[in-house]
């Protein structure tokens, strides 16, 4: 059993910028940097490895197995992880449930959760409407662009977490620099772009949007977030850590800043900020060392009560 050393697939959207060049690891030689996608087998983009073959080949030759018992329940890889830069607004959208994605899309819905690495003093994260509105409401404010004021907006700040439901609207402001834990998906429904001209998607954001204001999730101590889908726990060190990957999930290491080593199984590498990193299930103790944040990604057994 590994770990593997993961080159993100990168994403141009005409709303990114450059902060995932210019102060993370990654090395991208266009203009524009929006999204590195740090952990990814989806066809739309996937990491690569050490000789270039991607994560998903490694899989396919090594077998399901790299990927857990908790896996078993999923035809395809899991999970989706990403840094985002966004320098201007995200557009304003909906992810569908995995029934109703499956069945339009071919593939899984999203679930998913924000981790906030970095905000400008006003930058402002959208989860929600902020009352109960009816679908009539809701498609007069997307004819009329006033969408945004009934959103539940929250000034985004270094550290904050959020949980994004299936069926919630959400969107990312402009100026945050996020990591983001997802389903394996790439389906969104966009509902409002700032008059960017890009298609919109409003029936079927109809069929899926949740029209109530959210429901605010309890505590998930001891861990950062957690759901059916993933676990996600938050490592900040300064000296070492070690701990063990057993055979019921991979692990995934997300460096969100600092340096040192990580090593399992005979193999070290040096790390720094933006590297990501893939140990197989099984694959026994492992150890980081120096001084670094970092998130923990895993996938718990079906149907756990958080």
């Amino acid at each position: 059993m590994a770990i593997l050393k993961l080159k993100p697939a990168c994403k141009d959207y005409l709303w990114g910028g450059r902060r995932l060049v210019e102060e993370f690891s990654i090395v991208y030689d266009k203009k524009i940097l929006a999204e590195a996608w740090a952990l990814s087998c989806h066809h739309d983009g996937e990491s690569t490895i050490e000789g270039g073959a991607t994560l998903s080949e490694y899989i396919k030759v090594h077998g399901a197995e790299i990927l857990g018992k908790n896996c078993r329940r999923f035809k395809e890889f899991p999970l989706l992880i990403k840094f985002i830069d966004a320098r201007e607004n995200l557009s304003v959208q909906v992810h569908p449930p995995d029934d109703y994605a499956l069945n339009h899309e071919g593939q899984l819905g999203k679930n998913e959760m924000w981790y906030v690495l970095d905000a400008d003093e006003n930058s402002l994260l959208y989860c929600g409407f902020n009352k109960k509105i009816s679908r009539d409401e809701f498609v007069a404010r997307v004819k009329n662009n006033s969408l945004l004021e009934v959103l539940n907006a929250k000034p985004a700040r270094r550290g904050d977490v959020i949980f994004i439901a299936a069926g919630t609207i959400h969107a990312v402001g402009k100026g945050i620099l996020l990591a983001e834990i997802q389903q394996n998906s790439n389906v969104s429904y966009r509902i409002y772009d700032y008059g960017r001209g890009r298609p919109l998607h409003i029936d079927k954001a109809l069929d899926v949007i949740n029209l109530n204001p959210p429901k605010l999730r309890g505590e998930n101590y001891p861990h950062l977030a957690a759901c059916d889908y993933f676990v996600v726990d938050k490592l900040t060190i300064d000296g070492e850590f070690l701990s063990e990957v057993d055979e019921k999930s991979f692990l995934s290491v997300l460096i969100l800043g600092g340096e040192g080593k990580i090593s399992c199984g005979g193999k070290e590498f040096f790390y720094r900020k933006g590297d990501s990193y893939f140990l197989t299930a099984g694959a026994g103790a492992w150890k980081i060392c120096g001084s670094c944040d970092a998130l923990l990604t895993t996938v718990p057994p079906h149907e756990k009560n958080f």
